[in-house]
Order: structure tokens, then sequence, then C-alpha cells
């Protein structure tokens, strides 16, 4: 039975991966899509929320693209009770898949959770494939016979996700089944707006990502650290395809629980190097910690355009959003170009403006300004201040934009120790000035006469 309406916001035929917990269903989906997507971890139950991934499936024809989900574990006996939440996920995916691949682990056999789960899916209107993992050994196909018992699916494949075996036979019926599925690549994070919401936990990161997504995409819980892994979430809105990154809560080392919680902080730490803005979203109702200042501190040292998001704001009483401007500045001055939001994530109020303001900073953050005007901006910034300390005059040579994201400037300057901090703030700011970069940083790098060769550089 081949798919010919795929059920994908991105128009891709979709593919849910579904199983009880620790089968194997985040392998296949990093196998699948040629990168480390989620997290893979030994302890039951790594996954909660719903992992969307395109994967590009190549054959004699072209590629062909579709789009993979994985889902938690069904069963799992959650050590937060977020148990019946992760099987609401895995019931949404469900409903909007095209295909499901039902994944087994050989090794075990047939046990009592895995009849449940083939109880689940005898419901389910779209075709199921058995994928019996974890086959390394010649004995495997033996072991996964037991797997008829089960009366779901139309056949059953082989495979070891880990190893790759069989994985070759798997797409080849993904092939068959979506011979229609989309030979162009999708648009890539990096061609979206990637837009990475950090904060420390219980902050509103996962209820702000659904309103945005307009679905339920992330679970939600007042228990702290629901969100394991940094998701993204795609999602198209006036002609802007987006990419949100929900991450998990920030938090201190020392705080950690296990290798779970490490991989998620790790994650989210490395998703605001990808992202093109940073959502820093806090709840007004607690004081500003050492952790929103790390975030800040992070965001700072690799340019980031940063939105301020503060949540709950409906829960404070006696309003004064000037006075709270200067609370900010004071706690994070690194931040005091970045434009604030006033929400509450919950009912979505402000969630709209946040996003408009995240756009108008990927504008400000992708602009390019002409070589002849920054030439005579900055010469004249140059020339307006007096000699440095030794008596010499800092003397620019030549500009150029070197980059966006963030916009980088070079300078080819006499002498570039002659510039110091305060010099060189002074030069960022007549370009803020000047040019449309009101609030996004700028990085300024200096050369002069003494530096190596570009080669030599690079081979350092």
């Amino acid at each position: 039975m081949n798919q010919t309406s795929p059920k994908s916001a991105l128009g891709m035929p979709t593919v849910a991966l579904v199983g009880r917990p620790n089968v194997g269903k985040s392998t296949l989906l990093n196998r699948l899509c040629g990168s480390r997507v989620a997290i893979v971890e030994p302890t039951a139950g790594v996954t909660r929320d719903r992992v969307s991934v395109p994967a590009r499936m190549d054959n004699p024809d072209g590629p062909r693209w579709i789009e993979v989900v994985d889902t938690g574990g069904i069963g799992i006996v959650d050590r937060d009770d977020l148990g019946q939440d992760v099987e609401n996920q895995v019931t949404a995916a469900l409903g909007s898949a095209d295909l499901v691949l039902f994944l087994l682990d050989a090794r075990d056999g047939l046990t009592p959770l895995d009849r449940k789960v083939a109880s689940l899916l005898r419901g389910v209107k779209v075709p199921v494939i058995v994928v019996a993992n974890k086959c390394e050994h010649e004995h495997s196909g033996w072991e996964a016979e037991s797997f008829h018992a089960l009366g779901v699916g139309e056949e059953i494949l082989l495979i070891s996700a880990q190893n790759g075996n069989g994985m070759q036979d798997l797409i080849e019926t993904l092939w068959e089944r979506f011979p229609d599925a989309p030979s162009a690549r999708p648009v890539t994070p990096e061609e979206s707006m990637q837009m990475a919401i950090v904060g420390r936990r219980n902050a509103g990161k996962s209820t702000l990502t659904n309103f945005l997504a307009g679905e339920e995409r992330m679970i939600v819980s007042e228990i702290p650290g629901t969100t394991r892994d940094a998701v993204d979430v795609r999602f198209e809105r006036d002609g802007t395809h987006f990419v949100v990154i929900d991450t998990a809560g920030v938090r201190k080392k020392n705080k950690l629980a296990d290798a779970i919680e490490f991989f998620g902080e790790s994650r989210s730490r490395r998703t605001v190097r990808r992202a093109k803005v940073v959502v820093l979203l806090f709840d007004v109702t607690k004081p500003l910690s050492a952790i929103e200042k790390a975030i800040a501190r992070q965001a700072t040292l690799h340019y980031k355009p940063v939105v301020l998001a503060a949540n709950k704001w409906d829960l404070v009483e006696d309003k004064d959003p000037e006075a709270f401007r200067k609370y900010l500045d004071a706690q994070m001055p690194g931040l005091s170009r970045a434009p604030i939001a006033f929400l509450s994530a919950k009912n979505g109020v402000g969630a709209r403006e946040l996003l408009s303001l995240a756009k108008e900073l990927h504008v400000q953050a992708s602009e390019r300004v002409s070589t002849g005007e920054l030439n005579r901006v900055l010469s004249r910034a140059l020339e307006s201040r007096g000699p440095s300390a030794r008596g010499q005059r800092a003397r620019l040579k030549y500009a150029t934009q070197a980059g966006i994201h963030p916009p980088t400037f070079v300078l080819f300057v006499n002498d570039r120790h002659l510039i110091g901090k305060d010099h060189l703030r002074y030069i960022e700011n007549r370009i803020r000035d000047a040019f449309p970069f009101p609030e996004v940083p700028v990085r300024i790098v200096l050369r002069d006469k003494n530096d190596p060769p570009e080669d030599e550089r690079n081979r350092r």
C-alpha cells in the first residue's frame, strides 16, 4: 500500500518509531538521519517528547526524503510519574503518521509490554511494519519468529540499528512505500530561523514552545526537568520557516542527577551556539540566578542575539516595565541592548510579540552594509579619536564585512595594538549608530601588517 498524501507539515511522509522502552528507537532515528540527534543511553525511558527529523533515503532513482518521529517508550514506569504524558505523545505521533515502525528487541524476545504496544497498534489506520532490532548474529531470525504471535504488522524486518545490519532492506522497504516522497531537500535548520529557548528548569520553555508551534509537541509538567533533550520543533508562520529548539532546563553542574541530565544539559549549552536567536526565558516571580547570568555570558561570548523573555508577567503586582529593565541591566550588563518581551506562556499572552522581536533580531543579524560606506564611517571614527598613550594614532587602511550571524567586520589598521577595549567599544557603537544593528552583537576583527598571512593563520 503506497502512501501518496503525506501528513507531515513539511510535505514529507511521516514514519513513527514506536515500541516499549529501550528497544533502540533513538538509535534507529540517529541511524536513519545520519546524525546523533536523540540521546542514546542504557537507562529506559530517556526519550519523553516527540523528536522529529528529516531523513534522506538514497536509491537508484535519486534521493527521497521522509520525516522520522522518535517517541517515548510505551509502558515505562517513569521516575517523575510522566508515563501517561509520554503515551499521549505517542498517540499524537500515531495520529499524524503515514507508516509505523514497531520496534522490538530480538535479544529479549516477546514481552508483556510488547503485547501492550501491539494492542495499541491494532487500532491504527496506517500500515505497521514490525522491526526486530538488535539482530547482530545468525540466530536472530529464529528469536524474532515469536513476534508473529503479536498479530500486528505486514512483515518483519531484521536489523541492528547499532551496527547497521539490515538497514538497506529497511530503506528499500521505505522506498517502496513512498515512491512519491519528495526528492528535493527540505528546508534545513540552517536555512530556517533557529530560535533556542533556554533558561533554568521549570521556567516555562515547553509551554512556550507548544504555543508557538500551535500543538502539544512537548510534555508540560510542574515537575522540574521534564524536558531531557534539545528538541527541534519545526513550523511555518507567515512564510517564515522556524525551528524552535526547546532545551532541557539548565542547572548547576553539581546538581545533575545522572547521565541523562548531563547529556541534556550539554546539548542545551551547544544549542546556544547553533541558534541564530536565543530566547532567555525566566520566571519573573523569582530573582535572577547565577544560571541566567551564565547563559547570558555564553550568548555574549558567541555573539548571539538575545530576546529577554519575562515569563509569568501576569502574576506580578505593581508592574513597572522600566524599573524591571533597569534591574535586568544591572544583573546582566552584557545584554543591555537586548529587547525584552513580557509574556505569560501559559496563556499565550505576549508570545506572538516575542516571535516578532526574534524575527527582527534575525533580520538585523542578516544585514550587510556596503564596503564604501563602512570605510567612510570607520575612517571618521578613528580620526576623531586622539593618539594613544604611545603617542601614535590608529589609522584605518581598509574595512570589510566578512559575514553575518553575527555581523562580522574585519578592520585592517596600521597597528592593532593601538586600539584598546574602550577604543574597540567606541568603534562598535559607531557601527551601530550608522548601520541597522541596534540590538544585535557585532564582531570586530583587527588585522595589521604584523599578522601572519591568512593561510598560515588557518594552519594554526
